[in-house]
């Protein structure tokens, strides 16, 4: 049971990567402006707007708690300390989890609802107040964010060994995150760019700069994984070692050297190309494989804590049916609220002019 408990943890991962990764860029897009986010803004609205969707599918990781966190036993959390078992316990761990996306849900929401509002203004000062408001949810929104991402990713991943911890895994979940959310967008805008109403705003500018930031995010969880080897091997703490040395065995070898060269060395090389940025099939190209290496690193940071520290088939199957079960689900919803209102924020006073200076350049 715990290879299909865990492989459904997996895919819940990694489309509730893309759900909060989404929610993060629209804050920031609405911070920080330019066109950039111009063609994405609505799919960053949709895809933050299935959270709801996530915490029902959350459901099961409670269910299935036993088959999936060792502390759920009371065997093992009586070898936790006090202050581990007051924050290792069912009760709390689901009251944080629903709170966590009670918090994520209704910011996503309200910039939805807002950002559909500004359409329907009929002056610019009313469209720049309704911006204003945007921003000013979104400032602290994003500390709110990072800090309750950080916290999920100690719940649901890092506690998967709960003597086992690691000071910079909040960060590199965000990374990871905003890399799996941007591939996503780049995918989306390829597909509905040339759709009517979207010609004329969207051009191979928007592509370059968000394969710029594809790149970022490509070079900042090479950075961030870097970091957390150099800590632990610094420390060389045999609670914290001990996470590196079940993945040298049992087959895991060889996905962590593939990781370095899949996940970062090619996409680093081919993101530095300028050209390549701006033709959306092959840059959508990058952005699909490079979910696919997301996936296969979510598998190699949850799965070693399973099935005696080897790769299982049952393991890998399970995390296939549930990524493309779990993706179906999402999809359609993703598409339903796409499909729901327009393409493009026109009213945004921000960035329209923007978007139509620098569309077809």
């Amino acid at each position: 049971m715990s290879e299909i408990a865990s492989g459904y943890l997996v895919g819940f991962f990694f489309w509730l990567s893309i759900s909060f990764g989404c929610l993060g860029i629209l804050m920031i897009q609405h911070l920080t402006g330019g066109h950039w986010g111009f063609g994405i803004r609505r799919p960053l609205e949709s895809a933050a707007k299935t959270l709801p969707l996530m915490l029902v599918l959350f459901i099961p990781i409670v269910l299935l708690s036993h088959d999936i966190y060792p502390w759920a036993h009371d065997v093992e959390a009586a070898q936790l300390g006090d202050k581990a078992k007051y924050y290792l316990n069912m009760p709390f761990f689901t009251g944080r989890a629903v709170g966590y996306f009670l918090l994520w849900t209704a910011m996503a929401f309200i910039l939805s609802k807002w950002s559909i509002e500004q359409d329907k203004t009929n002056s610019v000062d009313s469209a720049i107040d309704v911006a204003q408001k945007c921003r000013n949810i979104s400032g602290p929104g994003i500390l709110i964010c990072a800090l309750t991402i950080t916290l999920a990713s100690f719940d649901w991943i890092m506690s998967l060994d709960p003597h086992w911890y690691s000071t910079i895994f909040g960060i590199l979940t965000i990374g990871g995150c905003l890399l799996n959310s941007f591939a996503f967008m780049i995918i989306i805008l390829s597909q509905i760019g040339n759709r009517e109403g979207m010609k004329g705003y969207i051009g191979s500018k928007h592509f370059h700069d968000l394969g710029k930031l594809l790149l970022a995010c490509v070079m900042l969880w090479g950075y961030f994984n870097l970091s957390q080897l150099l800590i632990i091997w610094s420390g060389n703490l045999p609670e914290e070692t001990i996470w590196f040395i079940r993945r040298r065995s049992g087959g895991w070898q060889y996905v962590g050297p593939a990781l370095i060269a899949l996940h970062f060395a090619v996409p680093f090389f081919l993101l530095l190309s300028r050209a390549l940025k701006k033709k959306p099939t092959i840059l959508a190209s990058v952005a699909g494989f490079l979910m696919v290496m997301r996936l296969v690193d979510l598998f190699w940071l949850i799965q070693p804590q399973f099935n005696g520290g080897v790769i299982a088939p049952m393991a890998v199957v399970s995390t296939i049916v549930s990524v493309g079960v779990i993706g179906a689900i999402w999809l359609g919803l993703f598409f339903k609220f796409l499909s729901g209102n327009p393409l493009l924020p026109v009213r945004d006073p921000y960035i329209q002019k923007e978007a139509i200076v620098h569309g077809n350049h």
